[in-house]
């Protein structure tokens, strides 16, 4: 399978802003294109819970009569972006994939980073299916049902930002709003082949706040580093919803993105000392990883030196899912993900000693990786362990997994300790699968992550599904 690069819905959105400065695109011309590829393929991968092709092309005419008068609104003007079904948007239900959500409600508010697209001119297409209430590592709902892999319909996507995940490999849109609280960016992205950016937390601002409190993050979703780098310039704001949220530094995320990776001291941990990895992605990464030597990094095979922190993150995980389904009733209860359920109601067991040991474990994780990048710039590790399994289930079945988070080594230890981390497409395996790289960067180093990824992407361009392979 190869990229159609003549086709206008695989266009990045950088691209399409220069064709929108020239007017050999318009806004209006790439909004209909897409909304026709969302009728062709959505069907058969399931990434969409709500399309509003009538306020996206309103959106795309008034965006185009900004650009007709050379006065384009803001920095993504005119630009198709979606947003992940557990982010508010305005007028638009945000169902989390769950039952329990009452659809006849007002919706009057949009979420931050909602808002920040809103404002810079995107124009928004709907909504990108999840777990329930993004609980999982995989996407399929009681709601919604399953959302398939663009590369093998049969495969999952990943989760929870699984919907987003597939409309960004097959030209549904070019930014995407996801969320990941233990992998939801980067497990999604690494299945399907795209690039993902789990923000440093706070840096793109959230509300209301997760049920999963500060392991929860807001991210880019694209198909290219640049594309995720205009979209940080828009939606890392501040803003006073989220008390968390960082100061605005003034960073302009496309700035430094060229300068490589040369002379950078960069670890690479091939299982983080304690994860088992196939031996098809293992060979994969360490063809990435050689190209960072080749490119002029300093690299040294070395792990960060904790121990597995699953059962940190199991506790923190399980004690929001606890705290969401107390506010329950019995009735809704009923309509739920009977995995969630089972999460739950293990979170209501915990007891403040054990919820106090997994917080102090998780501060000393934090420590760690603080003086682990005293001497690293970056940490490199595979994405995931394993390529995408069968939709429509949790784990894989025969492998000793119990639930998601134990095929998601790589990922949630970086909710835990809250840093940057990104997941790059590197390859693929003999079934072609798509095979991510996950690049760690130190607290608040968004920037390094990025510049990191688009030296990688320089050096091996991304490959996205043939969208027309999914409909056969």
């Amino acid at each position: 399978m190869t990229n159609d690069n003549t086709d206008i819905c695989y266009l990045p959105a950088t691209e399409l802003l220069k064709h929108y400065r020239r007017k050999s695109l318009s806004p209006v011309e790439v909004t209909k294109a897409i909304l026709a590829r969302i009728e062709a393929v959505d069907k058969h991968v399931n990434a969409f819970c709500l399309v509003d092709a009538e306020a996206a092309l309103a959106a795309a005419r008034a965006s185009e009569a900004r650009w007709m008068q050379r006065e384009p609104r803001g920095m993504v003007d005119g630009v198709p972006a979606t947003v992940k079904d557990l982010i508010l948007s305005e007028g638009w239900p945000t169902l989390r994939g769950s039952k329990t959500v009452a659809r006849n409600q007002n919706w009057p508010e949009d979420a931050p980073a909602v808002a920040r697209l809103r404002e810079e001119g995107a124009v928004l297409l709907g909504k990108t299916t999840t777990p329930e209430y993004g609980w999982k590592g995989v996407t399929d709902s009681p709601l919604t049902g399953i959302t398939r892999n663009p590369w093998d319909t049969s495969k999952t996507p990943g989760g929870s930002s699984g919907g987003a995940a597939a409309a960004a490999a097959l030209g549904m849109g070019c930014l995407h709003i996801g969320t990941d609280g233990g992998g939801s960016i980067r497990m999604p992205a690494g299945f399907t082949g795209i690039f993902g950016l789990k923000a440093h937390f706070g840096r793109v601002p959230a509300f209301p706040a997760s049920p999963m409190g500060t392991l929860s993050h807001v991210g880019p979703m694209t198909r290219t580093v640049g594309d995720t780098a205009l979209m940080m310039n828009a939606i890392a704001m501040p803003d006073a919803r989220d008390w968390f949220s960082l100061p605005y530094d003034g960073r302009d995320y496309r700035i430094g993105l060229e300068d490589g990776v040369e002379g950078l001291r960069i670890a690479y941990s091939p299982a983080l000392g304690y994860a088992k990895v196939d031996p098809e992605i293992a060979e994969a990464v360490k063809r990435a990883v050689q190209v960072f030597v080749d490119m002029g990094a300093e690299v040294d095979e070395v792990d960060p030196g904790f121990e597995d922190p699953a059962w940190v993150f199991r506790t923190h995980w399980y004690f929001g899912a606890a705290n969401l389904y107390r506010k329950l009733t019995p009735e809704q209860r009923k309509l739920m993900d009977p995995g969630f359920v089972e999460v739950a109601e293990e979170g209501l067991t915990y007891t403040s000693e054990q919820i106090a040991k997994a917080a102090e474990a998780r501060s000393a994780l934090g420590l760690t990786m603080n003086l682990f990048h005293e001497s690293y710039d970056l940490l490199l590790t595979p994405t995931l362990p394993l390529p995408a399994f069968e939709a429509g289930i949790e784990f894989p079945a025969g492998k000793g997994f119990t639930r998601w988070p134990d095929w998601s080594p790589f990922s949630h230890p970086f909710n835990l300790t809250q840093q940057p981390a990104a997941s790059a497409p590197c390859g693929f395996t003999k079934a072609g699968l798509p095979i991510g790289l996950q690049i760690v960067g130190p607290a608040h180093a968004d920037s390094l992550v990025l510049q990191a990824a688009r030296a990688y992407e320089a050096a091996h361009p991304f490959v996205m599904p043939k969208a027309a392979n999914v409909t056969h």
